[in-house]
């Protein structure tokens, strides 16, 4: 039972790390998905990573952008990346223009109506978090004035000019959320304008596709080494576990195997039982692991619903070939020794 449990350890930490990891990425393209723009525009010194640079363009160029053909919403951001309990994106906004991309969905209260205001999403206020209560955002204290569905960028929003304020860089943007006439080749049109206005041709211009494209195990910093350290070390920990398990397996039934080699057991007889065995452990582990990390899914989205936990079946079977992969290969040496044993130093073994 130690052994199956360990394996199914194995599988919570590869389940439970691939599922929080991608389960992150997928949720922010949903997000980015839910705010109603289908370009993005922004210094060409910023990253596609959003709220990871400064805001260094001005927030007047919202209304140049404005008056391009094709557009119809233009709508200048500041998004500054926060450490607190967790990573988070505060997004500073001019309401006006943000809403009109695709309209806040209001559970309770409404817009911003003073400089300290500041917009929750659901998740949020399921925090205690309500309309009249205060907030530390930015080591400011904010006043809920407004409670909306989630799934629209962020999920706290504040006035930008409240945001340049508190990052002493007033009147500047990292982004534009633009919506453009509802046909693919006007957002080409749109990109090609913008790059051809004064002042703007070191921009980068990105449709929504493109954007979403970016977002991606492959373009995310150290994403892939992280899950592949740890990968590797579940797997580690399970190949040592069934080592130890079915190499003390094999010398406690020394004289049984004697016994059985004395009776013509042959020795791919020999290996295949214990690989069998192996075989059983495993898949109890794999099984108690599979049901564990459901288990705790379902845990997360009831104690943190706004913790995105993606558990997928390709993952599924990932961890299941990995893990039985890793204890057969660990039992495989226990095995082979035991079929290489000498009958008669068997039979003779205390």
């Amino acid at each position: 039972m130690i052994s199956a449990f360990a394996v199914g350890i194995e599988v919570i930490m590869i389940l439970s790390i691939a599922g929080i990891m991608f389960g992150m990425l997928n949720g922010t393209k949903t997000r980015q998905s839910g705010i109603g723009m289908d370009v993005i525009a922004h210094p060409g010194a910023a990253s596609n990573l959003i709220g990871q640079t400064s805001a260094s363009a001005s927030v007047k160029v919202a209304e140049v952008l404005r008056t391009l053909p094709h557009v119809q919403v233009s709508a200048p951001i500041y998004i500054k990346l926060v450490a607190g309990t967790s990573l988070e994106n505060i997004y500073g906004i001019d309401f006006e223009s943000f809403n009109a991309l695709k309209p806040f969905v209001f559970l309770e209260g409404g817009p911003f109506q003073k400089a300290d205001d500041i917009i929750v999403d659901d998740f949020i206020a399921a925090k205690g978090f309500h309309v009249g209560k205060s907030i530390q955002v930015l080591s400011h204290t904010f006043h809920v004035c407004g409670v909306v569905e989630h799934g629209k960028g962020g999920r706290k929003f504040i006035p930008i000019a409240t945001m340049g304020d508190i990052d002493t860089n007033p009147g500047k943007a990292s982004a534009f959320y633009l919506r453009t006439e509802n046909q693919p080749e006007y957002q080409e049109a749109v990109r090609k304008e913008i790059l051809a206005t004064d002042g703007m041709q070191a921009y980068d211009v990105q449709t929504l596709d493109e954007l979403l494209d970016s977002i991606t195990p492959e373009r995310m910093p150290g994403f892939n080494i992280a899950l592949r350290i740890v990968i590797g070390i579940a797997t580690v920990i399970g190949f040592l576990v069934i080592f130890q398990s079915m190499y003390t397996a094999v010398m406690e039934r020394t004289r049984e195997i004697g016994i059985l080699k004395s009776m013509g057991a042959s020795s791919a007889y020999i290996v295949s039982g214990i690989l069998r065995e192996t075989g059983l452990l495993a898949s109890v582990g794999i099984f108690i692991g599979v049901v564990t990390t459901y288990l705790m899914r379902t845990i997360f989205h009831r104690v943190k619903p706004d913790l995105d936990f993606s558990i997928t079946p390709r993952w599924v079977l990932i961890a299941v070939v990995i893990a039985l992969a890793g204890a057969l290969f660990g039992a495989l040496y226990p095995a082979l020794k035991a079929a290489h044993k000498d009958p008669i130093d068997a039979l003779s073994y205390e």
